[in-house]
């Protein structure tokens, strides 16, 4: 099991070649699953590329390994649709309150838990703030219930 910001801007490595493809740019899920990365290419010009979790041979401290660089696609339009981003556009989750069913605030999203080795998402870091964050830590609530995930807020059943 391992948070997202532990992977957010390793490299992307190539063990077929030992060539770096980019760095993790974001994550993407759709209700409790991750389906896969961003990965942000070096070059002003290149596009982002999309790693399906299922083409990563392993996870890191010091990167992202891939059998071969081919596992990488181009970031299209239909990512963006199916799924939300973790960190960046207009559909991040991060940022969005969570509250529960009952209609109880948890806390602002931060993070997410998931595991590697089959991409589930396991729990939810969130935060109340700076000043709570230094006094009392963030809160990990754990994934059992649905999720849905709406323009202002998302909710989840625990």
């Amino acid at each position: 099991m391992r948070t997202f910001s532990t992977i957010e801007g390793l490299p992307v490595i190539d063990l077929s070649s030992g060539n770096e493809c980019g760095h993790v740019l974001d994550l993407l899920f759709s209700g409790q699953e991750v389906i896969g990365f961003v990965i942000d290419q070096k070059g002003w010009f290149n596009h982002h590329l999309f790693l399906p979790i299922s083409a990563v041979s392993s996870f890191g401290n010091d990167g992202v390994m891939v059998e071969e660089r081919k596992v990488l696609h181009p970031y299209k339009k239909e990512y963006k649709e199916e799924a939300f981003p973790l960190k960046l556009g207009k559909r991040k989750f991060q940022g969005k309150p969570l509250l529960t069913t009952e209609g109880e605030k948890i806390g602002l999203v931060e993070d997410v838990y998931f595991s590697e080795e089959v991409g589930t998402i396991i729990g939810y870091e969130v935060t109340d703030g700076l000043l709570a964050d230094i006094v009392e830590g963030r809160k990990v609530v754990k994934s059992k219930g649905q999720l849905t995930i709406g323009e202002d807020r998302a909710i989840l059943s625990i």
